[in-house]
């Protein structure tokens, strides 16, 4: 009873709370509780899934593990299970372009927001350009505050552009500020650690920013050849197939 006294309190049903007493033998405040319970964790799952922004992906029982050369599936799974968020760990995803790395980071991110957790996803070019468009330190910090916020922040393709100074400068303020804070960031990136500084060349705070991204996290090493390739192939296949047909 007392259970359920706390869980009005929390759900905001004051007028339940201050007559519980009168209505705790009854059967329907413990159905109500509970009704608004999901109904609130819900819109709130809906909220945030809307917010992060993931768009459409695949989900990763569509994941064909037999196509790459290397992936290792056991620690996909661990990573499903979203333990690295309360330990503050990032997860990195390395390969090369088509091999699923964005699929299976949006699972692994979509399994955070079904776990509570809020979400952002954008890709890398999309935020250093966004954040190196701001014209004055105030609207910067704001900017840079926003992207520490969220309990995962999941940046796709980093490397597939190349940037200048400030661009890896920026980056660097928000691997940092997350870094002290313990909130993760999901990362694909088709270039090896020992490549980032063909991305950002040049730049002085590459070799820290890298160093304070992979102190704390999860690298997911995939190799193979492309997904995307192959579907093509396939698809030319079967129509020379229905050609030969005709």
């Amino acid at each position: 009873m007392l259970d359920l006294r706390e869980r009005a309190y929390s759900l905001g049903l004051y007028g339940l709370v201050e007559y519980f007493d009168d209505v705790k033998s009854e059967e329907w405040p413990k159905w109500l509780i509970e009704v608004e319970e999901k109904a609130r964790d819900r819109r709130s799952l809906e909220r945030r899934t809307r917010d992060a922004k993931l768009g459409a992906f695949k989900p990763i029982v569509d994941f064909d593990w037999s196509w790459p050369k290397k992936i290792d599936r056991g620690q996909i799974k661990e990573l499903l299970l979203q333990n690295y968020v309360e330990e503050g760990i990032n997860i990195i995803l390395v390969g090369p372009n088509g091999v699923g790395k964005t699929m299976l980071a949006k699972n692994i991110a979509y399994q955070c927001l079904l776990s509570g957790h809020r979400v952002q996803f954008m890709t890398a070019a999309k935020m250093l350009n966004t954040l190196a468009s701001e014209d004055s330190a105030s609207s910067l910090e704001r900017r840079l505050r926003a992207l520490s916020r969220p309990g995962v922040l999941f940046l796709d393709e980093v490397g597939y552009l190349s940037y200048g100074n400030r661009h890896a400068d920026l980056l660097f303020e928000v691997v940092s500020r997350r870094y002290e804070l313990r909130r993760p960031i999901i990362v694909t990136t088709n270039k090896p650690f020992a490549g980032w500084g063909e991305v950002f060349p040049n730049a002085t705070s590459v070799v820290t920013l890298v160093d304070r991204l992979i102190h704390r996290s999860e690298v997911v090493q995939i190799d193979g050849k492309s997904f995307r390739l192959r579907e093509a192939q396939e698809r030319k296949e079967l129509k020379q197939k229905k050609r030969a047909q005709k």
